[in-house]
């Protein structure tokens, strides 16, 4: 297991990953390309036997860091890597400056809200409709 940050050759392989983790709204490649090219963005993941098992992303801005993406391929999840993923993010946050870090999940994201608040993460309000399909997102934040 090895964790790294984002290389521009990895970014195919986090797209599929992206593509099977979320049925609805995945990052495209051109997206996944503009965030990793951006210099307020942090991209790390998880490496097993030269697969990708878990990745995600921030971008920093002064003293916030918002959880752009984060994912674990479905056979990995509930064994701690999505955490291991969370917490060396926050690391990069801190790092970079940021004080506070801020995400958005949906409310029907059960598994994702629990590890979040077992992270010391608290919901801070809701966005109605925030997802094309209608449902809502729950915007949540830690002090770093």
């Amino acid at each position: 297991m090895n964790i790294r940050p984002w290389r521009y050759e990895d970014l195919n392989e986090i797209a599929v990953l992206e593509s099977e983790c979320f049925s609805e709204e995945p990052w495209n490649m051109q997206m996944l390309a503009e965030s990793f090219l951006s210099p307020q963005f942090t991209g790390v993941l998880l490496e097993e036997d030269g697969t990708i098992t878990a990745y995600g992303g921030i971008g920093v801005v002064e003293d916030e860091a918002e959880l752009q993406l984060i994912a674990t391929a479905e056979m990995y999840r509930r064994c701690g890597r999505g955490k291991l993923i969370l917490s060396r993010l926050e690391g990069e946050a801190r790092a970079r400056g940021a004080k506070k870090m801020f995400l958005e999940v949906r409310v029907s994201n059960s598994s994702a809200l629990l590890m979040y608040l077992k992270d010391g993460f608290e919901g801070i309000y809701t966005r109605p409709r925030y997802y094309r399909n209608g449902e809502d997102a729950v915007v949540m934040r830690k002090e770093l």
